[in-house]
C-alpha cells in the first residue's frame, strides 16, 4: 500500500478527499483525475485499486508521483465496490479529512458538479450527505439506452416507496459525505458489495437523523472500458431493498424529523410521485 499522509490543512478550512475505486480503468483514469484537478484543485484524491490486471494501479502510481495531492491504495483482490469504499473511508478518517466524496473513475460523474455538491454540504451542519442526482429536475442522463433508463428509474422509485425514504436517486454513486456521518457506521454490519452499498449507506444516514440533499448532474455513459454493472448486482439490490423495506415496516421505525430535498426544491419537501 503506497499511501502517504497528506499535509495538514489551514484552520477553519474543510479538507476534502475524493475516493475513486478502480478496476481496469486504465483508459479513463487520467481523464477523470485531470477533470477533478481542473475543477477543484484544492481537494485530495485517493485511488483505491483492486489489483487491476490492465495496469490501472501502475498508472495511478505514475500520476501520484507527479501530484502530491494524489494518493494510491493497492488492494490485493477485486472485492466489490462497497469494500473498496470502506477501505477509503478508513483512510480518510485516519488522515483527518472532513468531507469524503465518492466518484467513479469512468468519467460518468461530472467533476464540474462537485463545487455545487461541496457548497451544499458546507451550507448547513445538519446536512450529512449530498447526492449527485440524475433523477431530479435539472438532472439528466446522456447516451443511455431506453432499457437502462427504465431500469434505473424503476429501481429508484421502488426503493423510495419500499424504504419510505424520499430520495430520488438512492442508487447514485456520486456522493459527498460529512465524515462524521461515516464515523458512526459499523462496517462489520455492512455486507453490500455492489451498488446496493449506496442504498445501504443512505438508509443509515437517514435513520441517524442527517439531512440529505440532491444536486442535479448530467450523467454520461462511459466511453472506454466495460461497465461493472451485472445481473447479480441488480438482484442483490432488489433482494436487499425488499428485505429492508419489510423489516423497517415491521419495526415501525419512526420517520426522522429531517428534510430530504434537492436544490431544485428549495422547501426541502419531497415532490416525488
Amino acid at each position: 500500500m503506497s499511501v502517504m499522509p497528506p499535509p495538514s490543512d489551514s484552520a477553519g478550512v474543510s479538507r476534502v478527499l475524493v475516493i475513486t475505486p478502480t478496476y481496469n480503468e486504465i483508459d479513463n483514469l487520467s481523464t477523470a483525475v485531470t477533470a477533478v484537478r481542473a475543477t477543484v484543485p484544492e481537494v485530495d484524491i485517493l485511488i483505491v485499486d483492486d489489483s487491476s490486471p490492465d495496469g490501472t494501479g501502475e498508472l495511478a502510481e505514475r500520476l501520484a508521483a507527479a501530484d502530491d495531492q494524489l494518493h494510491v491504495m493497492h488492494r490485493t483482490s477485486k472485492d466489490g465496490l462497497g469494500r473498496a469504499y470502506l477501505a477509503g473511508f478508513a483512510w480518510a478518517a485516519e488522515h483527518g479529512y472532513d468531507i469524503v466524496v465518492e466518484m467513479d473513475a469512468d468519467g460518468s460523474h461530472p467533476a464540474d458538479a462537485l463545487p455545487a455538491m461541496l457548497e451544499t454540504l458546507r451550507s448547513d451542519p445538519a446536512i450529512g450527505l449530498v447526492i449527485g442526482s440524475r433523477w431530479i429536475s435539472g438532472g439528466t442522463v446522456v447516451d443511455w439506452p431506453l432499457r437502462r433508463r427504465i431500469l434505473s428509474v424503476g429501481a429508484n422509485r421502488y426503493a423510495r416507496l419500499a424504504l419510505r425514504i424520499p430520495v430520488h436517486d438512492i442508487t447514485a454513486g456520486y456522493r459527498a459525505y460529512r465524515r462524521t456521518v461515516l464515523d458512526t457506521i459499523d462496517e462489520t454490519t455492512i455486507d453490500s458489495r455492489g451498488y446496493c452499498f449506496q442504498i445501504d449507506l443512505t438508509i443509515r444516514a437517514y435513520d441517524a437523523g442527517w439531512q440529505i440533499r440532491e444536486v442535479p448532474i448530467t450523467f454520461r455513459e462511459r466511453i472506454a472500458g466495460v461497465s461493472k454493472m451485472s445481473s447479480d448486482i441488480v438482484v442483490e439490490a432488489m433482494r436487499k431493498v425488499t428485505w429492508w423495506g419489510i423489516t423497517r415496516r415491521l419495526s415501525r421505525r419512526p420517520t426522522p424529523s429531517i428534510r430530504v430535498g434537492s436544490m431544485s426544491s428549495p422547501s426541502g419537501e419531497d415532490r416525488s410521485p
